[in-house]
């Protein structure tokens, strides 16, 4: 989609709908006030009415609300909703008055996130009518604002678009997005940009590594697995970050076999590898002055004859032995190889996206993801990102205690703990093993990236994470 900032006035503006935002106390621009429907006009939060002026031929009154509660999400959510109409009324060409508030730049942003992230369909494998129209697609959204939201509003865009690849990577089922295709993507993006380099493993090289928790989760697999590497070099004086994604492309539980309902699903376990790969694309694109490494480990979690066997023992990367208790757990073993990995290569604070635990749903449903963090300075900028992100973080405790639950019996560590308690947090405590005194932030998504039912995200993929690690790289970039 393109997108553009205009100053141009409602009537002079070419587009097919022109939307508008009515706080509760507003009024709508002359331009509009006289326009057949006017008088109907509601401002109750996401109603809708349309007008019929001279020009543009449509307008759309989009209902905010009291100004009082106006907030960045209440303008997505308002947002996402006239996207929506403007589907159903075949619109090609949008533009937005920007609404009143104390700071353009994030009303600005919050417009173009949720009209781009709303217009996302995923139709690639849909067999198409050729007598029947295309579904229709917002081409293009023009922003009737300042001149000076322009930056914000390419940051925006950059984001939202970026997070609609995510949303790809996610869709695609498990027989397309391979390890070697995520590999194969990672590539790409660092064909289009200068400053990005990829790395790309196979099973020989990880074996070669004695990355165990890797090798463990793949060998019930014919798909190779890949260790993924990017690397951006932007500049900048501060320290290098780093990402780490879990990129289960299709996890079965393995041995520990899951229940057949909705098991198809389970081709977004990659979900924090997809957010990763293409949160390093958008910034780069964006050309934030920092330093990045991120890594992903990608690979199946099937059940065979060479699949690793519940009570069976692994070493991974760190040299940490494992007693692998539930093969169902295969995730925090990947992650574990992974940041220990990017400690070693450089980064000097880690964050992790990962589809981790159920549990996380139970805990805190698909509002917020949760956050496992050892370091209170990271935890603060990662919840301060999510907050301006709108993808919102909620940080859970560590604690010694939390130790004890994940102790080996025969072995340094087991991969789950025997006792039905803190199932996300016990599995943030198995990765803290991993990553030493780096400072480092777990982020569990398993509630968040799929099914979340928001209007701008809708019930599939929601590429959650992207803008959360995009606006966490701008906040760190010197």
């Amino acid at each position: 989609m393109e997108v553009a900032v205009s100053q141009e006035s409602p009537h002079e503006v070419a587009a097919d709908l022109l939307a508008i935002g009515l706080y509760e106390d507003g009024e709508l621009p002359a331009e509009l006030a006289g326009a057949p429907g006017a008088a109907d006009a509601k401002s109750d939060f996401r109603k809708l009415t349309l007008l019929r002026p001279e020009r543009p031929a449509r307008a759309l009154v989009v209902g905010l609300g009291p100004r009082e509660e106006a907030d960045d999400e209440r303008i997505r959510l308002a947002a996402a909703v006239a996207a929506k109409e403007a589907a159903e009324l075949d619109t090609r060409t949008l533009a937005w008055i920007l609404p009143e508030s104390d700071d353009d730049d994030p009303t600005a942003a919050a417009l173009v996130t949720a009209t781009i992230l709303a217009d996302y369909r995923f139709d690639r494998f849909l067999s198409m009518d050729p007598s029947e129209p295309p579904p229709a697609r917002i081409d293009s959204l023009t922003l009737l604002a300042p001149e000076s939201v322009t930056g914000a509003v390419e940051t925006a865009r950059t984001s939202a678009a970026a997070q609609n690849r995510a949303r790809d990577l996610q869709s695609l089922p498990a027989n397309v997005a391979t390890p070697s295709f995520l590999g194969r993507r990672a590539r790409e993006i660092a064909s289009h940009h200068d400053g990005v380099s990829a790395e790309v493993l196979g099973r020989e090289q990880i074996a070669a590594k004695e990355m165990g928790g890797i090798v463990a989760v793949s060998q019930g697999s014919a798909e190779e697995p890949k260790l993924i590497v990017l690397r951006y070099e932007g500049g900048g004086q501060g320290p290098t970050l780093g990402f780490v994604g879990k990129g289960v492309t299709f996890d079965t539980g393995g041995i520990s076999l899951k229940p057949s309902a909705s098991m198809q699903e389970m081709k977004m376990d990659m979900s924090g590898a997809a957010a990763v790969i293409e949160a390093v694309g958008a910034i780069a694109e964006l050309g934030l002055a920092l330093d990045l490494i991120a890594v992903v480990p990608a690979t199946e979690n099937m059940p065979s004859g060479t699949a690793i066997k519940p009570g069976d023992i692994i070493t991974q990367y760190n040299g940490k032995t494992v007693e692998v208790n539930n093969t169902d757990a295969e995730g925090r073993l990947i992650l574990a190889d992974a940041l220990a990995y990017a400690a070693e290569l450089g980064a000097e604070r880690i964050v992790d996206l990962a589809t981790l635990t159920g549990a996380v749903l139970m805990a805190l449903g698909s509002t917020y993801a949760a956050l496992v963090c050892n370091d209170d300075e990271l935890a603060a900028v990662v919840e301060e990102a999510g907050a301006t992100s709108g993808e919102l973080i909620w940080r859970l405790p560590l604690h010694p205690e939390y130790k004890q639950l994940i102790k080996g019996t025969v072995a340094d560590l087991s991969n789950v703990s025997a006792k039905r308690k803190a199932g996300t947090i016990t599995a943030g405590s198995f990765l803290e093993e991993a990553i030493g005194e780096t400072p480092w932030a777990h982020v569990d998504i398993a509630g968040t990236s799929w099914d979340v039912g928001r209007p701008y995200t809708g019930d599939g993929a929601s590429g959650f994470g992207v803008r959360l690690l995009v606006e966490l790289a701008r906040r760190l970039a010197a």
